[in-house]
């Protein structure tokens, strides 16, 4: 395969279509948009959703419920499978993951460990939440987690 032999797929580039320019072109004259009227004009049409001045159907429907972000709790969250670049026994806290760049953002509820990935090191870890299956993994490995309050 060389490069001056590449070429696109058949029917992947389409010839463009010259509208308006004479009846034998097949669409000349009024260029495929039929006579007069709003979709006929220059900019023509409405926006979807338009229903002729009418209360659209979306502001006719009545909105139900919201989502109170007031009262949402946001952790910092870390797999335990990142944790992996720690070394053995190593006492592990939210601030030593914001040192080293584990955890990009430190929330105002503290860590949560998730537990996706692999751990083969004991670690001991300090932390707001944990999950189940976090739980499981870092005690397999040999490792504790301590939730703190």
């Amino acid at each position: 395969m060389k490069l001056e032999n590449l070429k696109p797929s058949v029917g992947a580039v389409t010839k463009k279509v010259r509208v308006g320019r004479g009846i034998g072109s097949g669409i000349g004259k009024t260029s495929g948009k039929g006579h007069k009227g709003q979709w006929a004009r220059s900019g023509g049409g409405v926006k979807a959703g338009f229903e002729g001045g009418n209360i659209p159907l979306i502001r006719k429907v009545p909105i139900r419920g919201f989502n109170n972000y007031n009262h949402r709790k946001n952790y910092s969250t870390v797999n335990v499978g990142d944790l992996e670049i720690f070394e053995p026994n190593a006492v592990i806290t939210e601030e030593l993951l914001y040192e080293t760049r584990v955890v990009g953002k430190r929330q105002p509820y503290g860590l949560k460990v998730l537990g996706g990935g692999e751990i083969t090191k004991p670690l001991t870890i300090k932390a707001k939440k944990a999950t189940k299956s976090a739980i499981e993994k870092i005690e397999k490995a040999g490792g504790k987690i301590e939730i703190e309050e």
